[in-house]
């Protein structure tokens, strides 16, 4: 996760937010946005993340659920979380890096 700004943040934020938009349509789910938002910024438990998974669970391929995780997985590092404050662990990430000095855009 290459993090060089909070402007790069939002823009990949809006990029998921299209794509989860895409496969809820695609995948028929009863779910919107507004409920994967709900259950990533309220987190409380560890399979919480699996619960957005299970909302475009229509019993696909493994390559469907491939594209299913890494999606999700980067609508988790890059949606807010109450736990941290309100932010994003993408966020989290560079703060961090602000704090210490340090510039992410030349790490690998």
């Amino acid at each position: 996760m290459e993090i060089e700004s909070k402007q790069q943040i939002l823009e990949k934020r809006k990029e998921i937010e299209k794509e989860l938009l895409e496969l809820l349509k695609e995948t028929k789910s009863d779910f919107g946005l507004a409920d994967i938002k709900d259950v990533i910024y309220n987190e409380e438990e560890t399979d919480d993340m699996m619960k957005v998974v299970a909302m475009f669970d229509r019993g696909g391929d493994a390559s469907e659920l491939s594209n299913i995780l890494e999606l999700v997985s980067d609508a988790w590092n890059y949606f807010p979380h109450k736990i941290i404050s309100g932010i994003s662990p993408a966020e989290k990430l560079l703060e961090y890096h602000q704090q210490h000095g340090q510039d992410n855009s030349k790490r690998k």
